[in-house]
């Protein structure tokens, strides 16, 4: 049976659009082209997903290359971890390709762009051609060297490659138009001198191609069919193609540029540069810390590949920037764990409880179920004696009514075991409890068929047996920032919002003995507590286990269960977190914008006009009155509001005075944006 159109992503649909067109089946070629300057995070986790994904499902193959053009930030350490990750995540790419293979290519085909005066060699400063190249709303002008000789040229950049000159001192680049009003088609930069050696081609260059000029070029080398970019390069499409026009020949495939939304995350950063500096400064322990949301980081604290696909499947393919919340791939590994983790008995918190008419130097073998979701899932031996650790907050001497765990004179079961009631209590000079008196009911163990053992208790409880517990040291761990975009402040960084509590290690946690022979990719329900995984740091003698999640959400505001992202809109129940409504984007978008310049400022404002499509005026018009000092969000308003007066929005006394104070004012951006509402 055909599958139904209304299950694809809008890239299937473009897929299905271009075979329906008559583009051959066998020629569909993918690939997933990460930079090696940093470990493969959870944004990049649909990326993998979504290109050999549509591997799997047109049988198509998909190369993994590394666009690996500047040495001054990449790393065979970071080539290794990318491959494992995919690998991990269970994909097997076609070819092992680097943009580095094709370094002579582009190298003549930039020679090719020069002889054809369509290329040129540049000495100003960065400084100089920012400046030169204007802003969105005004051209650019000419550099004084655009017109060099192309014998000139070709001279210079001869001995840019030969290593002749410092970084910074010249430049190749693309003579295309300077009044354009795409900012990427302003004379771009084609070659830069990077004096530093290359993680494989080591000293034999001193020129790095850019990586707009690297990346569509070495897809057509490849032949690439559709070459699938995150919503940030939507404005280098144009580019894109103007380079592939230079060097085009009819007789091959041309690659097709499509853009989707990049996966953000709340409660975390998504930025190579800012994960690295959270390692750099030791706030974690490295690129695979469990707090981090490096795939390195997520199957260390005990995430599988099966949970992390599934969160791709469920967030979807988005057509704009969009955050997902965190608690969604919570749901995801919980899904996946309840399905497949073996139970057992540890307890974090002990505190001693002696069944004082069960006999001394007694102990017996019971079996716990290993997965009660699994049929044929087996039981394991738990030894049971007198004395066993419970969890202190599973006792209080006076319970109340509400209370439904073990207290004196109520009795509880013991998980698998026996019912037991509590008697006294034994305290020191402080006041702490130190044990915990009770006796037990011998016909009441579990599964043994006796009247007794059918008797209903309110509570059950987890425990170890004293005797044959093993000690662990286990690692909870929480959120790592406690703000849910920590990135999106102006008046803050990322860093002020840390959570002090992301970490707490607990040294003397005591554990059933099964757990002796744990591997790192056994995955355990700690009964009660959560899902738990051995750690790297295990070592003979000493166990290690990190907390992968809890049994429920405790950060969730409303528990509603997550819908795939394809299904139809009108059956979806979406919690308010896992999506921002498109005028939080937009404010979000625009506290960043006065960090931004050129080409960023373009993108950045481009994304909030398309977001203002979805918006009302009346939601629009209370940021009217925001302060002053907050010029990014003010710039951000404007745009919004001139979409909405373009698509026959009545202009306000409210909406004219705020266009008229923007027309007053002393931001550039902002007087720019506000003439441009008639």
């Amino acid at each position: 049976m055909k599958e139904s159109t209304e299950s694809l992503n809008f890239i299937e649909h473009i897929i299905e659009e271009d075979l329906k067109n008559g583009f051959p089946k066998d020629q569909l070629r993918f690939r997933f082209p990460p930079e090696p300057n940093g470990y493969l995070h959870i944004g990049h986790a649909a990326s993998i997903c979504l290109n050999f994904g549509l591997g799997e499902k047109y049988n198509a193959p998909v190369n993994l290359r590394f666009d690996d053009t500047n040495p001054a930030k990449e790393e065979q350490e970071y080539v290794d971890a990318i491959k494992r990750d995919i690998a991990w995540l269970g994909f097997q790419w076609a070819n092992e390709c680097y943009s580095s293979d094709y370094f002579q290519q582009l190298y003549d085909w930039a020679i090719q762009l020069i002889k054809e005066g369509k290329a040129y060699v540049d000495q100003q400063t960065s400084e100089e051609i920012a400046a030169q190249k204007g802003t969105p709303t005004t051209a650019g002008t000419d550099s004084p060297f655009r017109n060099r000789p192309i014998e000139d040229s070709l001279d210079l950049f001869e001995r840019m490659k030969n290593g002749e000159f410092a970084a910074g001192s010249y430049l190749l680049r693309a003579k295309i138009d300077m009044s354009s009003p795409n900012m990427h088609m302003r004379d771009p930069i084609l070659y830069r001198i990077v004096n530093k050696p290359h993680h494989r081609t080591g000293s034999d260059w001193c020129i790095y191609p850019m990586y707009d000029w690297a990346h569509g070029q070495s897809d057509y080398v490849e032949q690439v069919s559709h070459s699938l970019c995150t919503l940030e390069f939507k404005a280098h499409r144009e580019l894109y193609d103007w380079y592939l026009d230079q060097i085009y020949d009819s007789s091959l495939l041309r690659p097709k540029q499509r853009e989707f939304a990049r996966r953000n995350l709340s409660y975390t950063v998504m930025s190579k540069r800012k994960l690295l500096e959270l390692v750099q400064k030791n706030i974690v322990s490295g690129w695979d810390d469990p707090r981090m949301p490096t795939i390195s980081g997520l199957r260390r604290r005990g995430y599988t590949p099966d949970s992390i696909r599934k969160f791709s499947d469920l967030a979807g393919i988005s057509k704009r920037d969009n955050v997902t919340d965190v608690s969604l791939l919570e749901f995801c590994i919980r899904e996946d764990l309840n399905k497949t983790a073996t139970r057992v008995m540890g307890v974090l918190n002990p505190v001693k409880l002696v069944i004082t008419n069960y006999p001394e130097g007694k102990s017996e073998i019971l079996q716990m179920e290993n997965n009660p979701e699994q049929a044929d899932s087996g039981t394991h031996d738990v030894p049971f004696s007198r004395e066993l650790y419970i969890e202190r907050e599973d006792f209080k001497e006076d319970g109340g009514k509400k209370f439904f765990r073990l207290s004196l004179g109520n009795e509880v079961r013991l998980k698998s075991a026996y019912i037991i009631k509590a008697e006294s209590v034994v305290k020191d000079e402080s006041g702490v409890i130190q044990e915990i008196h009770c006796t037990y009911d011998p016909e009441s163990r579990s599964g043994s068929g006796t009247e007794a053992s059918q008797r209903k208790v309110k509570g059950t409880l987890h425990w170890v047996s004293i005797e044959h517990a093993i000690q662990a040291e286990v690692r909870e761990y929480d959120r790592l920032f406690l703000d849910e975009a920590p990135d999106s402040h102006e008046d803050k960084g990322f860093l002020d919002f840390i959570n002090p509590e992301s970490l707490k290690v607990i040294s003397n946690a005591f554990l059933e003995p099964h757990l002796a022979n744990a591997t790192m990719d056994d995955k355990y329900q700690f009964q009660r507590l959560g899902y738990f995984t051995l750690d790297s740091d295990s070592k003979d003698g000493k166990l290690v286990f990190n907390k992968t999640v809890g049994l429920k959400d405790t950060w969730a505001k409303q528990n509603t269960p997550p819908t795939p992202a394809n299904q139809p809109k009108q059956n979806q129940k979406t919690s308010p977190q896992s999506q921002k409504k498109p005028l939080n984007e937009i404010q979000q978008i625009s506290k960043k914008l006065t960090n931004f310049s050129g080409d960023k400022l373009e993108t950045a404002l481009s994304s909030i006009a398309t977001l203002a499509e979805e918006i009302s005026y009346d939601e629009l018009e209370p940021l009217f009155n925001t302060a002053a000092k907050k010029v990014g969000t003010r710039i951000g308003v404007m745009v919004a509001l001139r979409v909405l007066l373009e698509n026959g929005q009545e202009k306000t006394s409210a909406a004219a005075e705020f266009i008229a104070n923007g027309k007053a004012d002393d931001n550039e951006i902002l007087r720019a944006e506000a003439e441009k509402i008639n």
